[in-house]
């Protein structure tokens, strides 16, 4: 068999890095459809990913990274977004208790049982 090329070895290198703009764009996904649960869950997978990387990643690494970091951004917003979502419905269901409460004080309550039968 034939040694592996030299362009294939530096592209091998560029695979640990292949894997952290894909989780990027996996936590995208997930943020988006508002899986919170398997978002969290990829944590672990997150640190199997990065646990090995050198602390300088290679040059060639340096568009994956830019694309995971722009992709990171993007899911920060996502996830602002669905907190402010959670509360405004937080705020909805709140006030419509309230107003449930307050229409129940008002009204009086009936006797069980029909006092004449």
């Amino acid at each position: 068999m034939n040694a592996p090329s030299e362009a294939h070895t530096a592209d091998t290198g560029l695979d640990p890095y292949r894997a952290v703009l894909q989780h990027a764009e996996l936590e995208l996904e997930l943020a988006g459809r508002g899986e919170l649960g398997a978002l969290t869950a990829l944590g672990m997978r997150w640190e199997q990913i990065t646990r090995d990387l050198p602390p300088t990643p290679p040059a060639a690494a340096a568009s994956l990274l830019e694309m995971a970091l722009l992709i990171h951004q993007r899911t920060h917003v996502e996830l602002l977004r669905l907190r402010e979502a959670l509360q405004q419905d937080m705020l909805t269901s709140g006030r419509a208790r309230r107003t449930a409460q307050g229409y129940s004080g008002s009204l009086h309550p009936r006797p069980r049982l029909d006092a004449s039968a």
